[in-house]
């Protein structure tokens, strides 16, 4: 279901097509969904999305494995390696022992489930890969791959020696208990920064593009004190010394507020005979990709949006049924599942009334 835009409303699901679906990288042809009448029931969207894929998992064959990863992300930390990302695999779906990263159909990478990340090297220099990840829970069971995702390595640079300097001025501060957003300046290197590694500690927990100098980094524990260092990496692997050490502590309860959603806003439109209430909104600053919503309405859980191909990075939009009668006042707000898995911080919640001109 790679490109479709997943609503789930209990008791029913509902896979609504994007506005532009990307085309199938598979080669498999695929049925086109209607565009109206298409709820069915979650065992429904489980069987027809694969839930154990075509090359199944192993185990003991009773209950269901892992769903499969989301938010995938790929990008060449130097001519021979790539940086994996994804987000942790909610433990309402299993719980998860650990992730199968795999090149193409070559499992290449294994890391306990508490990890989200991991860096495949010994690639070839000036190539394209494709990678997916998938979840094995406890018992074995082995869940299905995720999204594909592709990564070109830049071209070797063998004559070169130098390492970029160290990144300076790293500063950042705790967003919720949980998260903290850190930022630093630019490194400079002869051939130019291919990325730069974020360090927890002596972990590296992190990794971005040679063009980035912010990212939030979550995971965290509350009431935890943390170090934080950044080195920069050039395309022949060359790695810089640490910059200077940048100390947080989150907060000891996690009651600071959260990564969430900005420039919320909430609308109303008629269609059909009845009323829509229309959504948007900035993703959260994260350090991975937001790929599920829960909507709430008038202080309940409404419904979630789950992305299965492409999601949203600049602004997301979505609109709901809500019902056939005019002038009837709503409050909505909404929150994001972070790639550690927690939810995010609600964003800040608007009032829209149903009618012409709302």
């Amino acid at each position: 279901m790679s490109g479709d835009r997943v609503v789930r409303s209990a008791p029913f699901t509902a896979a609504v097509p994007s506005r532009r679906p990307p085309a199938p990288r598979d080669g498999a042809l695929r049925p086109p969904l209607p565009l109206r009448g298409v709820l069915v029931l979650v065992l429904l969207l489980v069987v027809s999305c694969g839930a154990g894929g075509g090359d199944g998992g192993s185990g003991d064959g009773g209950g269901q494995p892992p769903g499969a990863p989301a938010g995938v992300t790929a990008e060449a930390g130097s001519a021979t390696s790539v940086h994996v990302m994804w987000n942790t695999v909610p433990a309402a779906s299993a719980r998860v022992s650990r992730y199968e990263v795999y090149r193409g159909t070559t499992k290449v990478e294994e890391v306990p489930g508490s990890e989200h990340m991991v860096d495949v090297t010994r690639l070839r220099p000036s190539t394209t890969y494709a990678f997916t990840v998938r979840a094995r829970d406890a018992e074995g069971r082995l869940g299905p791959r995720s999204r594909e995702v592709r990564a070109t390595t830049p071209a070797a640079t063998v004559s070169d020696r130098s390492a970029p300097g160290r990144p300076s001025g790293l500063r950042g501060k705790a967003v919720g208990g949980r998260a903290v957003q850190l930022s630093w300046f630019a490194s400079t290197d002869d051939r130019g920064v291919l990325s730069y590694d974020i360090h927890q500690g002596g972990t590296k927990v992190h990794s971005v593009g040679g063009g980035q100098t912010a990212t939030v980094v979550t995971g965290l524990r509350p009431g935890t004190r943390y170090s934080f260092t950044v080195r920069a990496r050039d395309a022949a692997d060359n790695v810089s010394p640490p910059g200077a050490p940048l100390r947080l502590t989150t907060p000891g309860r996690d009651t600071a507020p959260a990564a969430a959603p900005t420039g919320f806003r909430a609308s109303s439109h008629r269609s059909e005979g009845a009323y829509h209430i229309d959504l948007s909104w900035v993703p959260p600053r994260v350090d991975g990709v937001i790929t599920e919503y829960q909507v709430h309405l008038d202080g309940r859980p409404a419904t979630s949006v789950v992305y299965g191909g492409e999601a949203p990075r600049d602004r997301a939009t979505y609109s709901f049924y809500a019902g056939r009668e005019a002038g009837v006042d709503h409050r909505v707000r909404i929150r994001a599942r972070l790639p550690d898995g927690t939810w995010g911080g609600f964003s800040t919640e608007r009032t829209v009334t149903t009618g012409p001109g709302h």
